[in-house]
């Protein structure tokens, strides 16, 4: 007869679910897991399923109560983990997203919005196309194995139980937020500088010419010479996005390796 004891069965439910909070904490912040498309039973689902695969391979686990304040703040700590991995890649897609934004504004498309389930509010029309091709291509890339593969393996740079953070990781996580307002500058610039040449154009002329008039021919002409330009961009389009991903996973790996603590 097969005997299993009480410090077996806590073994057991220590290894599988610390693991798998931090797991599901990145697939709940992510923007690719955690989208409001994905049902949550998926997104539980798919967390269980990697801890009990990661389960095997982790270090020693620290003996501590689940049950306890000790155990509390386990739990919160491999949610902060996961969460800030999530908000990583969240910022990398939200530069994209902000490109669509100015471009979209520049061009006169300000009022073509729709309602986005995933962020709750209205979304500019090119902004949630840029957001779909990157999807796509990260999904191309394997970015998506390469994201799971580095959570993997926090738990060898973050060990569960560790007790302290360096605060430096999480100031390089604030930090990186700016990459939401320069990449996607960046990308929208040389559509954003050359319809602001254009309008600045207009305006001149309008001042020059009162009796022409400038604004009925204004947005036309903004919107086609926008939708031109960006059909040139787009040639250009996966370099940048190649570029952007191979920045955002390298800055995952050094965030993570800045939280661990200084000895």
């Amino acid at each position: 007869m097969v005997e299993v004891t009480f410090a077996q069965l806590h073994g057991w439910l220590v290894a599988f679910l610390w693991p798998f909070t931090r797991i599901t904490a990145f697939f709940m912040a992510s923007p690719l897991w955690g989208h409001s498309s994905v049902p949550n039973q998926v997104k539980i689902g798919l967390g269980a399923l990697l801890a009990v695969v990661v389960a095997p391979t982790l270090p020693p686990m620290p003996d501590i109560p689940v049950m306890s304040w000790a155990g509390l703040g386990v739990m919160v700590e491999q949610v902060l983990i996961g969460i800030s991995l999530g908000i990583v890649t969240r910022v990398m897609f939200a530069a994209v997203q902000a490109a669509g934004e100015f471009i979209g504004l520049q061009m006169g498309l300000a009022f073509a919005t729709f309602f986005s389930p995933d962020t709750g509010a209205n979304s500019m029309v090119l902004s949630r196309i840029f957001y779909m091709i990157a999807l796509l291509m990260f999904l191309a890339l394997n970015g998506h194995l390469i994201v799971i593969e580095i959570l993997a393996t926090t738990f060898d740079t973050l060990p569960i139980g560790l007790g302290r953070f360096n605060a430096g990781g999480f100031e390089m996580l604030a930090r990186f937020g700016s990459t939401i307002f320069l990449s996607g500058m960046l990308l929208a610039l040389p559509l954003v500088g050359s319809l602001l040449i254009i309008n600045l154009s207009l305006g001149i002329l309008n001042r020059a010419a009162p009796q022409l008039t400038i604004f009925s021919i204004g947005f036309p002409m903004s919107l086609i010479t926008g939708i031109i330009l960006l059909m040139v961009l787009m040639t250009d389009y996966q370099r940048f996005l190649e570029r952007l991903f191979t920045e955002t996973l390298f800055f995952m790996q050094d965030m993570l390796d800045t939280l661990a603590p200084l000895n």
